[in-house]
């Protein structure tokens, strides 16, 4: 008998210099990596943790001793005794260099940007003092390609990093987005594929450095709107992960929850009453609980899968539109809060449904295409009017002078309470049911699960005790389990992020319910929201919602008292109770 000693050993550190500073780190890693954990800024446009270093932009360039040139930082590695300068006369020569050519392939929009507060490049040019029209701008005739009313690609705007390609094939596994031409006449356009289509998550806005793919604005008929509303009543609805990102954009730390801020902002720029999606959310949770529940006791159509994202919607109309039946019938949080805002409260509040404007704050741009749906129409009107992505409300909120980071917290207005402010239900500064974590993947499944099991064992207590389903938890790309809620046991899977559906698609009978997000980590990493959104950004978004959920009263959609209210109203009202509470899908091509 032979016996083999194993040794196991950490990794061995290294020692490099950084201008001048000595620093110990890992073999393997990059020397932007190593620069930015010790405090070192390396310029940088292309590079992002969602992909492999490119090193297309060539602004991070550093010196390294003994080198014959220049090298990206976000490519090179570390090795031992490596002396390397950020700052040094080449360096400075290169990097200012780059930056000008740079703005001369990329038309300046700034006025009207959503994202000019935040924007990198602009940064850079201030920073170090590029002459910005040194050089002509070379594309400015370059078409914009818009993709339905959610997103546009602008090549006038294009600084060539490939990011946007990268999020739709790497991250997102649609390839919708394709690079034509080489040198200086590269383009980013549109595949001409017909089996292939932009879903409009989004993802390509997200990852674009200087807003070149971006969502197609709304904030300029908002804001007309809010100048002059006549006789108009303008609602304001924010969603449940707006509250954990916005604060970001007014310099706030990552995750930072602004409820009553938001409350506050969207009063000030000029709305007349302002509601939390998180009720929305929670008759959601009920109508959809109640469609599994019937599902699996009926031997309806399983698994059955949610139908809240509209990126993934669109996915399934468009390249599996067999699996249409799978989807449930109930239609997203932020249409069943305008339903409900466009009937039962209006009714009660004595308002005339024409005459009032809904107003979404989403993180995700699919939801502008999802509020266009001939299918969400209830009496030939459409539940939302207009749909902002988080960034252009961060935009229109600093181009009013408003800093959400100073203002005092508001309670938001209350759909069971017709035209009266701040009950302590969902809806209010402090939500309560289970609206909260829709905004992180599995938020959706783990909602509805609560109210099934509730459903199931009707107020059985010792049937009907458990709220945390951590099972659908994570940032995992797909998660499985088996989860037993009154005896009935669930084979339950959550997708995080359209680039992990096709191994799920591939075994659906393995499953009696599933939920899938388009955008990694869920709608706290949805398209709309502010940039940089990265892994690292997206877990402290999660790890926010998942405390408002702990630290709420309640924590399940079947006991928020309005929201039965609510449904209990609908049912008196015969067809109108379809129309407000659920939908159908159509095959795309």
């Amino acid at each position: 008998m032979f016996f083999v000693e194993l040794s196991f050993s950490m990794p061995k550190k290294i020692t490099i210099t950084i201008n001048g500073k000595k620093i110990s780190c890992s073999p393997g890693e990059t020397i932007f990596k190593v620069a930015k954990n010790n405090g070192i800024e390396i310029p940088g446009l292309c590079g992002h943790p969602d992909f492999p270093p490119k090193a297309n932009c060539r602004v991070c360039v550093v010196e390294i001793k003994g080198y014959n040139k220049l090298v990206t930082s976000c490519s090179e590695k570390v090795a031992d005794r490596m002396v390397i300068n950020t700052e040094s006369e080449r360096v400075k020569k290169a990097r200012n260099l780059n930056l000008e050519l740079i703005f001369a392939e990329h038309i300046e929009k700034c006025p009207t940007c959503a994202i000019n507060s935040t924007c990198r490049l602009l940064y850079y040019a201030e920073k170090y003092k590029i002459k910005v029209r040194r050089f002509s701008e070379r594309k400015a005739k370059r078409k914009t390609y818009k993709f339905a009313n959610a997103v546009e690609i602008d090549g006038s705007q294009c600084i060539d990093c490939r990011n946007c390609v990268d999020a739709c094939s790497m991250l997102q596994k649609i390839n919708y987005l394709e690079i034509k031409g080489k040198g200086i006449n590269q383009e980013i356009t549109p595949s001409k594929d017909p089996e292939v289509d932009c879903i409009y998550c989004g993802q390509c806005a997200l990852h674009c450095p200087v807003n070149s793919a971006a969502e197609q604005s709304e904030w300029q008929e908002v804001e007309k709107l809010l100048r002059n509303p006549g006789d108009k009543k303008l609602v304001a609805m924010f969603a449940p992960s707006i509250r954990v990102s916005i604060g970001e954009e007014f310099g706030l730390p990552y995750g930072k929850v602004v409820t009553g801020q938001l409350s506050a902002a969207l009063r000030k720029l000029g709305f007349n009453y302002v509601f939390d999606v998180i009720f929305g959310a929670d008759i959601t949770t009920v109508v959809e609980a109640g469609e599994l529940i019937d599902r699996i006791k009926n031997k309806g159509r399983l698994p059955m899968i949610t139908s809240c994202c509209p990126g993934w919607v669109k996915y399934a109309e468009f390249y599996h539109p067999e699996l249409l039946p799978n989807l449930t019938s109930a239609r997203s949080p932020h249409v069943h809060l305008a339903g409900a805002i466009k009937t039962y409260w209006a009714e009660k509040s004595g308002i005339d449904p024409k005459n009032i404007i809904t107003v979404s704050i989403m993180p995700c741009t699919a939801k502008k295409f999802e509020a266009m749906r001939k299918e969400l129409a209830i009496n030939g009107a459409r539940p939302v009017d207009h749909v902002l992505t988080t960034r252009e409300f961060a935009f229109l909120l600093k181009k009013n002078k408003i800093n959400l980071a100073k203002l005092k917290p508001e309670n938001s207005d209350n759909p069971a309470l017709p035209v009266a402010r701040g009950g302590i239900v969902s809806g209010s500064a402090r939500p309560d049911g289970a609206g909260s974590i829709y905004g992180a993947s599995g938020g959706v499944m783990e909602s509805a699960l609560r109210t099934a099991a509730a459903l199931i064992c009707k107020g059985d207590k010792i049937c009907d005790n458990r709220i945390d389903f951590k099972e659908a938890r994570g940032m995992k790309g797909v998660k499985e389990a088996e989860v037993i809620i009154g005896g009935q046991k669930l084979r339950i899977a959550v997708v995080n992020g359209i680039g992990h559906i096709n191994p799920i698609i591939k075994k659906l009978s393995d499953y009696d319910y599933i939920e899938v997000m388009a955008c990694p980590g869920g709608c706290i990493g949805g398209g709309g929201q502010p940039i940089p959104t990265t892994p690292e950004i997206r877990q402290l978004r999660a790890e926010a919602l998942y405390k408002i959920d702990k630290n709420a009263q309640l924590r399940n959609a079947h006991e928020n008292k309005g929201v039965i209210e609510v449904l209990k109203w609908l049912k008196t009202k015969g067809k109108l109770e379809s129309q407000v509470l659920h939908t159908k899908y159509i095959k795309r091509s």
